[in-house]
């Protein structure tokens, strides 16, 4: 059952009934959604356009079948921008997972390698793709990299918080402790065909909001069925991106 929680979702439901009508069939039963925000966030830069996270939240809150909205999200100590964001997460009821941000430094310090050496480029590039570059392109990009060290860049900070794990677990939790008929997963990665595969064939109603071909391989190999969050950009994204 739809009951839009604000003025501005009911005209919108009126404006796109075959839209509510359609997340009305989907949400079914007991439904659980996951967000994946590291993935929303970047599919944000392809889209043209930003998720408002409260019009989000108060969106899924008018389906009445709808128990829990799971994100999950890695915190950045320190950082402001991260700290705020959290406290919206809580602010609008957001069931929020979070757990540190990992910063670990990369090396690209070639001073103690030869030049036609590949020791430093294959940190970075796959050894297939590797063993397909002319000893000359190697040469050359490890040439750019001591530019960077001769203007005392010696290193690159990569960011890493991944949350497959803690997503597929809680899936198959719910399905096993929590009575939940539908789960809806906001992500496109690899690592979640197992727990989805095993979803369906618990005959588990599972689909994935995503965008248009950013879903991978595996997942799509698995018959979930998708839907495109751009049916839905009127609801969920900032004011004025629409």
């Amino acid at each position: 059952m739809f009951n839009p929680k604000t003025e501005k979702i009911e005209k919108l439901a009126k404006q796109y009934p075959e839209i509510i009508t359609k997340l009305e069939g989907i949400f079914a039963g007991k439904t659980n959604i996951y967000i994946d925000y590291a993935n929303v966030a970047y599919w944000q830069n392809k889209l043209g356009w930003r998720f408002d996270i409260k019009r989000l939240k108060r969106f899924l809150d008018s389906f009445d079948n709808i128990n829990a909205v799971k994100i999950y999200y890695g915190t950045l100590d320190g950082d402001k921008r991260s700290e705020e964001l959290m406290n919206a997460f809580a602010k609008y009821n957001y069931d929020v997972k979070t757990k540190p941000v990992k910063i670990m430094r990369w090396s690209i310090d070639v001073s103690s390698i030869e030049s036609n050496s590949p020791a430093i480029l294959r940190d970075f590039i796959s050894k297939p793709l590797l063993r397909k570059f002319k000893l000359e392109t190697i040469e050359y990009l490890n040439q750019q990299l001591k530019e960077l060290n001769d203007q005392g860049m010696k290193y690159i900070e990569v960011r890493k918080c991944n949350f497959d794990v803690e997503i597929g677990r809680d899936m198959l939790l719910d399905f096993e402790r929590n009575g939940v008929d539908t789960f809806i997963l906001w992500s496109g990665d690899s690592d979640f065909a197992d727990p989805i595969s095993q979803l369906i064939d618990d005959k588990k109603n599972v689909h994935i909001f995503a965008t248009a071909r950013r879903i991978s391989r595996e997942l799509s190999e698995t018959g979930v069925q998708m839907f495109d969050i751009k049916k839905i950009k009127e609801f969920i994204c900032r004011n004025k991106d629409l």
